[in-house]
């Protein structure tokens, strides 16, 4: 009876221990689905095992534009998470969020970690860099915009499958002969804004936006409707009235019919690496964006894309200090290697780009160092990338009115001028705002 006793009051002591040091929960909010879903995940399971104090808790939330919204409301109720990925459109309207969210230099250096911004790819590192210097949000998952194809499709429609088209007329050329040969959708691409306008633009060391895309101040204004960017939108619309090019919809919706084989080829995030790879039952390559050889300048770098860990404002101390832990974690050398290797998305540290390419991984799989050769180039004043307030306004603006292209309601022209028109709206407000 005695011996029961002591075994009883062994196990409550033993609960109570437990209880007493069970690991603090950090929420963090994400975008990432299917493969990207599995790997964030992994990652989460990945820091849990390592550690006891921090419990990493990954909550899918939408795509971009919702968990953002989510997150708003969130924190208005008081009930934002502890750590928000937010893609890179929305960068200007976190840094000028004040009193939502605490800059991750503070959160890494209050944490006791040794927190430098040198150690990070220059382009990735200056986009999420303050003025003053700090750097605002985590690095989680930076991507570019660049070219798959389906090398089958390739070899069917007669094309030599090692040589990627390079210039936008190749690719037209291609995508004519591809739909020739039987394939319903020779031509595709995602986040329209993103890749045919923004990074478009940058590859041409061609301006967004004025204000060198409003990095110099937030009175910017839009400049797509340029002879260029027309010219372009041109040979989109003729592509998709003669059935060569297709449009999948807003997003990312394209993704799912180039990795389903639907689709011989797409511009888009260098981050659809994991589910092509993982969905794909054909071979596929990967090049650099497509350019217009007649352009001075081009090919100069692309935009940045991707998103980023913002920490949010209003939690206890704890939190922060596992908050700054887990970004520890993913500073790894090793983890962002892996990550990098699996996803596609930028090494966002030069230490794991050396990494990845003294390992071989490079050479075993051509093609998966695009993204990074890309970004590496030298930066101009037009092409360090884009950074304006309500870009996620600006990005269902060009949306809605390069659709009226598609289905011919406007000419290339009319759309992108009222793009501009609209965009320039957007911009206003925000900078009356934020004085």
């Amino acid at each position: 009876m005695q011996f029961k006793r002591l075994a009883i009051v062994a196990a409550i002591a033993a609960s109570t221990s437990l209880s007493a040091h069970a690991a603090t929960e950090i929420q963090w909010w994400h975008s990432m689905s299917a493969a990207l879903g599995d790997w964030v995940n992994d990652l989460a399971n990945q820091y849990n095992a390592s550690q006891t104090n921090y419990k990493i808790v990954p909550t899918y939330k939408g795509n971009y534009d919702e968990s953002m919204t989510a997150a708003i409301a969130a924190f208005r109720s008081g009930n934002a998470p502890d750590i928000l990925q937010v893609f890179e459109v929305g960068t200007a309207t976190m840094m000028a969020s004040k009193g939502a969210i605490v800059p991750v230099t503070k959160v890494m250096n209050d944490g006791g970690f040794k927190f430098n911004a040198d150690e990070y790819i220059p382009a990735v590192a200056g986009y999420y860099t303050a003025p003053n210097g700090q750097m605002m949000s985590y690095p989680l998952n930076s991507s570019t915009t660049i070219f798959y194809y389906n090398k089958d499709a390739f070899k069917k429609a007669g094309l030599d499958e090692n040589k990627p088209p390079k210039t936008w007329p190749e690719v037209f050329a291609a995508a004519e002969k591809i739909k020739a040969s039987g394939h319903r959708c020779a031509m595709t691409t995602s986040w329209m804004s993103w890749t045919q306008l923004e990074s478009f633009s940058l590859w041409h060391n061609t301006l967004f936006a004025t204000k060198n895309n409003g990095f110099d101040g937030t009175d910017a204004k839009l400049v797509v409707n340029t002879p260029l960017h027309v010219k372009h939108f041109e040979n989109l619309a003729k592509a998709s009235k003669d059935g060569s090019f297709v449009y999948k919809g807003r997003g990312n919706a394209a993704d799912a019919a180039f990795a389903s084989g639907e689709c011989a080829m797409i511009t888009g995030s260098s981050g659809l690496y994991a589910r092509v790879v993982k969905e794909g039952k054909f071979a596929f390559g990967q090049s650099q964006l497509p350019y217009y050889a007649d352009v001075k300048g081009a090919p100069q770098n692309t935009a940045i894309g991707g998103a980023s860990l913002w920490v949010m404002a209003g939690k206890n101390a704890d939190h922060y200090k596992g908050a700054a832990d887990f970004f520890n974690f993913l500073n790894n050398t090793k983890i962002q290697a892996a990550s990098h290797q699996r996803t596609g998305y930028l090494p966002v540290t030069t230490a794991a780009y050396k990494l990845t390419e003294a390992s071989g991984f490079y050479d075993k799989n051509p093609g998966t160092d695009t993204a990074v050769t890309q970004m590496i180039r030298k930066t101009t004043e037009k092409s360090r990338g884009i950074r304006l307030g309500n870009f996620v306004q600006i990005r269902t603006i060009i949306d809605e009115e390069t659709e009226q292209i598609w289905t011919g309601k406007k000419t290339p022209q009319q759309a992108l001028d009222a793009a501009v028109t609209r965009g320039n709206d957007q911009l206003a407000r925000f900078a009356r705002t934020n004085k």
